[in-house]
C-alpha cells in the first residue's frame, strides 16, 4: 500500500496499491507493443492529444492544485503557479519540438537529403515531490510528441499528483499502453529501471544520479536524461538592501526544496558584506509560515515531511559542530514536525561538506574580494545555478565568463529560469542533458538520409577502378 501523507496535519489523503514488480514487466510489455502505433500516429494527431490534455488541466486546476498543496504542504498560490507552467509546456513542447527535433529537407544533385527525428521508445520517467506535477510534465510531454510510449512513476511522497496527471491523459486519449502509472515507492522504480526500457528521464537528488549513471554503464542504448539537484552559489556585491529579496527568494522559495534554491551567499568582508547579511536576517525572519489553507497567505510552508525535517536539523547540527555560525537558527515551528524556520549560517573558512541540504538553509561565505568570491562559487561538484547581485556590468561580464553552471542569472533569483530556454547544470547536477525546452533532444534522435526516386546507376564512378 502508498499513502500520501499532508505533511500539515498528519492526515492520509490518498492511498493505493503498489505496482507489483511483475505488473511493471507487463505493462513495460504492452507499452512496447504499443510503441509502432503511436510512433506511426501523425504528429497532428499528437499535438491535438497533448492540446487536449492541457485543456483538462486548465478546466481541472484549483482542485489540482488544492490536492497539491495538500499533498506537498506548497502554499496555494504556489501550486496554482505550478498548474500554469503544466498547462504551459504544452505549447511551448510542441515549438521545441518542431525547432529541436523536426524534419527538414535540402535539394541534391542525385535527389534530396533528408533529416528526420525518431521516437526511442518505451520511456521510464521518474518523479519528484517538490513539483510532482511540473517536473514530470516536462518529461511526458516532449517525449509522448516525439512518438514515445511513456511509464511514470511518481514521487512516493505526491502520489496523487500522478493520478491526477494520469487521468487527464487518459480523458485527453492518450491512455494505457501508450502511457502508464506506475504506483510505488524504490522498489517500483528499481523494477521499471531494469525492464526493457529504451530511456529514463529523471528529477531528482545527486545521489539517485548517480547512483542511474552506474546502473546504465553496460547498457549505453538507454537515453538517460538527469536533472539533479546544486550547492548553488549567490555572490551579493553591494546594494544591501535591494539585495535582500532576491537572496530571500533565491534561498527560501518553496520552503527552499527547489534544486535551483541558493545554498550559498557569498559576500565581501566587511561593513558591505555585514549590511547584506543584516537586511537579508530582518527579512527572513519575517516570512510568513504557514499552512496552505491558513487564513493569511504564506511565504513558506512545512518540508515535505517530518523525515525531511530531521535531515535538514541533522546536517544544520553538523555545520554548527564544525564551527558554523548560527546568524539564523534553523528551528522547527511549534506546529507539526514538518514545520521548520528559514535559517542562515555563516561558514566563512570552513572546511564543510559540499552538499546540499534541501532545506531553506543559508550558508553565508565572507570573501576578500570578487575573484575569491567567484573562487568560492566554482568550489562545488555541483553546476546547476548560480548568481551574481550587482550594478556593476563589468562584474557581471567577469562573473558569466567564469561562472560554472547551467543557469547563470543577474539581479534576479537563481531560481528563475524560463520554460523556453534550457534548464540543467553540469558536475553533480546533470548529465549534460538539459531539460525544459531542450527535452526534445533526449526525447527523440535524429535520423539523415540521402534519398532519390530512382536507383542511380553509379556504375561510372566505379568503372575507372575496375581491373
Amino acid at each position: 500500500m502508498i499513502r500520501s501523507i499532508d505533511p500539515v496535519t498528519g492526515d492520509v489523503i490518498w492511498e493505493g496499491e503498489e505496482t507489483a514488480p511483475a505488473a511493471i514487466l507487463a505493462a513495460v510489455q504492452r507499452a512496447r507493443e504499443e510503441l509502432a502505433v503511436w510512433a506511426a500516429t501523425s504528429l497532428d494527431e499528437r499535438i491535438a492529444a497533448v492540446r487536449r490534455y492541457a485543456a483538462i488541466l486548465k478546466e481541472r486546476s484549483e482542485d489540482i492544485a488544492r490536492d497539491i498543496s495538500r499533498e506537498t504542504g506548497k502554499p496555494l498560490w504556489e501550486t496554482r503557479t505550478e498548474l500554469a507552467s503544466m498547462i504551459g509546456k504544452v505549447e511551448v513542447s510542441i515549438t521545441a519540438q518542431a525547432e529541436r527535433a523536426g524534419s527538414r529537407e535540402a535539394a541534391m544533385p542525385f535527389g534530396r537529403a533528408v533529416l528526420r527525428h525518431k521516437p526511442h521508445g518505451v520511456m521510464a520517467v521518474l518523479g519528484p515531490y517538490n513539483f510532482p506535477g511540473h517536473l514530470p510534465n516536462g518529461h511526458i510531454v516532449p517525449a509522448l510528441l516525439a512518438g514515445n510510449v511513456v511509464l511514470f512513476k511518481p514521487s512516493e511522497e505526491a502520489p496523487l499528483t500522478g493520478q491526477h496527471m494520469a487521468q487527464a491523459l487518459r480523458d485527453a486519449g492518450i491512455g494505457e499502453p501508450v502511457f502508464t502509472l506506475i504506483k510505488g515507492g524504490r522498489d517500483a522504480g528499481a523494477a521499471l529501471i531494469a525492464a526493457d526500457i529504451d530511456g529514463l528521464l529523471f528529477t531528482g537528488s545527486a545521489t539517485a544520479g548517480a547512483q542511474f549513471r552506474r546502473m546504465m554503464v553496460d547498457r549505453p542504448h538507454v537515453q538517460l536524461a538527469l536533472e539533479l539537484g546544486g550547492n548553488n552559489p549567490l555572490i551579493a556585491w553591494g546594494a544591501a538592501e535591494t539585495s535582500a529579496a532576491a537572496i530571500v527568494q533565491s534561498a527560501f522559495i518553496t520552503t527552499g526544496q527547489r534544486c535551483s534554491c541558493a545554498r550559498r551567499l557569498i559576500v565581501p568582508a566587511g561593513m558591505e558584506g555585514d549590511a547584506t547579511i543584516e537586511a537579508v536576517h530582518s527579512l527572513a525572519a519575517r516570512l510568513r509560515i504557514g499552512a496552505w489553507d491558513d487564513p493569511e497567505e504564506a511565504y513558506m510552508g512545512p518540508l515535505i515531511s517530518a523525515g525531511a525535517a530531521q535531515k535538514a536539523i541533522d546536517a544544520t547540527a553538523a555545520l554548527h559542530a564544525m564551527g558554523a555560525k548560527a546568524l539564523l537558527p534553523f528551528e522547527r515551528l511549534d506546529r507539526s514536525d514538518a514545520f521548520v524556520t528559514p535559517g542562515m549560517y555563516d561558514i566563512t573558512g570552513l572546511a564543510v561538506p559540499d552538499a546540499e541540504i534541501f532545506a531553506p538553509v543559508l550558508q553565508v561565505i565572507r570573501v576578500p574580494d570578487f575573484d575569491a568570491a567567484i573562487d568560492a562559487a566554482n568550489a562545488t561538484r555541483f553546476g546547476l545555478s548560480a548568481g551574481l547581485l550587482s550594478d556593476d556590468p563589468a562584474l557581471w561580464q567577469r562573473f558569466l565568463a567564469r561562472s560554472r553552471a547551467g543557469v547563470v542569472n543577474w539581479n534576479r533569483p537563481t531560481t528563475g529560469a524560463a520554460a523556453n530556454m534550457p534548464f540543467g547544470g553540469l558536475g553533480e547536477s546533470g548529465n549534460h542533458r538539459p531539460s525544459a525546452y531542450y527535452a526534445a533532444d533526449y526525447c527523440a534522435y535524429p535520423v539523415a538520409s540521402f534519398e532519390a526516386d530512382n536507383i542511380v546507376d553509379l556504375f561510372d564512378e566505379i568503372a575507372p577502378r575496375l581491373l
